[in-house]
């Protein structure tokens, strides 16, 4: 940004020069009649439009580069706080405003940086300005200098309700950004409860909000571009007048009035350019703020320092484990077993898959992997060992085996097999090359659940958590994909969060949440036999 400032200086500068070498080409050459001092003047002003030209070309240049430089690492910053296994990012916003952040807001703030040397370049025009108009006339070059200050900060007063305004139409685009992301993912559902009209009514209100934002924003910026032009046309002509009564009075040459009225002509370019500069950096300062408060999010979770063995056994145990609507949940999970939990209350079941992803703390107890408390394992190494696959798992706009790729740690065909994903595939134009729509939409709702669930296994973690893996799909194929997922996973730690019978059978023991804890605990045949309340939750 150094080198723009410095070209773009030197652009402005030159800018600034040319009325001044036009006044002295009149005094020096056109009113002697001198063909020598003509041509050496006129060599001169044909220099400095070589130096202005050379200098914009490149000034130019390097702040667009810095402009997208900016704004490519604001997005690398943005991601990577809201992929940090910590957490905390998302927290209170959807994901369309955190997308709307990164796009938009890194936009904004990447212009700014890039007219930073605009700026720059713009307070040297005048100066330059100022300096030749001391030379014409020490009252002409005194209230550019005097004058500018005072005008300056007007513009900046003018600025601060199109800053406010501005920072409350990006947060209603954020929200209308994130309501339409939240509506779009759901639309198959909404649809199927026939809510659509509610729907539609949820975004026209947020869109409505949105757009009454947008549009006190634009009246703010109208108001604030009309007050900086008339400011500075107003200036322009004190300036204009100021040499026109020296010119009259005779203490101002003839060149030297051609040159104030030139440079005042120019002070419009350096006034123009400032007074944008301010009112986008009047909307990057609300963008900014955005920015900062997702990259200063507090962590939902904190990292820890302790590590696993290369190859962790899978152990599982949870100690009075108290978190939400979890009332101390006691179990001990042997590595390499294949354990099934019931719980038929769908928040019990959410909390409970926090705690082992720790994307949440319980908030007494604890949970070990092998003999290691999490809460105080590497997040790195927790990740490595324990894969936490959700029942809504989103799928990825690639082909499918790259969506089942995405982190194996081997060949994918058995996994595709284990889900019975290898038949989608089967199914589709292009096989496993096939690409998929976003988050899986060319897919039914079974496809993508067994295409998810070949993703997990393909995955082969020592600890893997699934939750209601075949909802979607039929009870011959659930049958199926039990059987193989178990053969699939003999000899690695797995834990079916489930109400599936199919899925149940297969498991060594199964535990039984109601409650907020363990209630029993045992086969699912036993199970079955002796509770009624577990008849219940897994067969009604």
């Amino acid at each position: 940004m150094a080198a723009a400032s410095v070209l773009g200086s030197g652009h402005q500068a030159g800018e600034a020069l040319v009325p001044v070498i036009i006044g002295v080409v009149i005094d020096l050459a056109v009113a002697t009649g001198s063909p020598r001092a003509l041509a050496l003047w006129l060599a001169v002003l044909g220099g400095a439009f070589v130096v202005l030209s050379f200098s914009y070309r490149f000034a130019a240049r390097i702040a667009e580069r810095a402009s997208e430089q900016a704004a490519h690492e604001l997005r690398l910053r943005l991601t990577r706080r809201v992929l940090d296994p910590r957490g905390g990012a998302e927290r209170d916003r959807l994901p369309g405003a955190l997308t709307n952040i990164a796009s938009g807001d890194a936009e904004r703030v990447g212009m700014a940086v890039g007219l930073l040397a605009l700026g720059v370049a713009s307070i040297a025009g005048l100066t330059v300005s100022a300096a030749a108009l001391l030379r014409i006339s020490v009252p002409l070059g005194l209230l550019v200098l005097l004058g500018t200050p005072p005008l300056l900060y007007l513009a900046h007063l003018v600025s601060r309700p199109l800053a406010r305004r501005s920072e409350g139409e990006q947060e209603r685009a954020a929200q209308a950004s994130g309501t339409a992301a939240d509506l779009v993912a759901g639309l198959r559902v909404l649809k199927g409860l026939g809510a659509e009209n509610a729907a539609s009514e949820r975004y026209r209100t947020t869109s409505r909000a949105s757009l009454f934002a947008a549009l006190r924003a634009s009246r703010a910026q109208a108001g604030h571009d009309g007050a900086v032009l008339a400011l500075t046309g107003g200036f322009i002509a004190a300036v204009a007048l100021a040499g026109a009564v020296l010119a009259m009075r005779g203490e101002v040459s003839i060149g030297g009035l051609v040159a104030a009225v030139g440079l005042a002509q120019f002070l419009h370019g350096p006034f123009r350019v400032l007074a944008f500069v301010n009112g986008v950096f009047a909307q990057a300062r609300a963008s900014s703020q955005r920015i900062a408060d997702v990259l200063a999010s507090p962590w939902s979770v904190p990292d820890g320092s302790a590590s696993l063995p290369p190859e962790p056994a899978g152990e599982l145990r949870l100690d009075g484990v108290r978190y939400g609507s979890l009332r101390g949940v006691d179990a001990r999970i042997d590595s390499g077993s294949l354990v099934g939990v019931v719980a038929p209350d769908p928040v019990a079941a959410a909390e409970l898959l926090s705690c082992l992803a720790r994307d949440a703390d319980p908030e007494e107890g604890s949970i070990e992997v092998d003999g290691v408390d999490v809460a105080k394992l590497a997040l790195d190494d927790l990740r490595r060992a324990v894969l936490v696959a959700e029942h809504d798992a989103a799928l990825f706009e690639a082909s499918l085996s790259d969506n089942v790729a995405a982190g194996a740690r081997g060949p994918i065909d058995r996994a595709l097999d284990a889900a019975t994903a290898d038949e989608v595939a089967d199914a589709l134009p292009d096989g496993r090359d096939t690409e998929l729509a976003e988050r899986g939409r060319s897919l039914s709702g079974g496809q993508r659940q067994r295409v998810a669930l070949a993703r997990a296994l393909a995955a082969d973690p020592p600890v893997l958590v699934l939750h209601d893996p075949t909802t979607a799909v039929d009870t011959v194929t659930e049958a199926r994909v039990a059987e193989r997922l178990a053969r699939l996973r003999r000899g690695r730690t797995t834990v079916l969060v489930t109400t599936s019978p199919a899925l149940l059978d297969t498991a060594d023991t199964v535990l039984f949440l109601d409650g907020g804890t363990v209630a029993a605990q045992g086969s699912h045949a036993d199970l079955a036999r002796t509770s009624e309340t577990y008849r219940e939750a897994v067969f009604a």
